[in-house]
């Protein structure tokens, strides 16, 4: 899946030892776009941890995947990240280009209704 957000929050880089050895994560907040922007809590994993493009307001594109599990009768879901780009194709708050868009003529004669 495939979403762009704005970046609202960093929160702290999280480390650990596993039996596989070191691991990093880190959590970021984005807010989606649209009439109902909604927040969410993405998890970015070990390398793919760009803190290049982490900076705070700027517009992301996110490639994501959903997985939930099931712990003690209880289910969890995460999102978790596996490409987090820089979106330079349009800014958080760039106005729609209509310069696709052609003027019609107020001719109405040739109008079948």
């Amino acid at each position: 899946m495939q979403l762009t957000a704005k970046l609202l929050q960093l929160l702290p880089l999280q480390t650990g030892e596993g039996k596989n050895g070191p691991w990093k994560k880190q959590d970021i907040i984005v807010e989606t776009e649209g009439q109902y922007p909604k927040k969410i809590c993405i998890s970015i994993w070990g390398d793919k941890i760009n803190t290049s493009a982490l900076t705070s307001g700027s517009n992301l594109k996110i490639d994501f995947d959903v997985e939930s599990r099931e712990y003690n009768g209880r289910w969890y879901t995460d999102v978790k990240a596996w490409r987090v780009e820089v979106n330079e194709g349009q800014a958080a708050n760039k106005p729609a280009d209509d310069s696709n868009f052609t003027e019609i003529a107020e001719d109405n004669e040739d109008v079948p209704f």
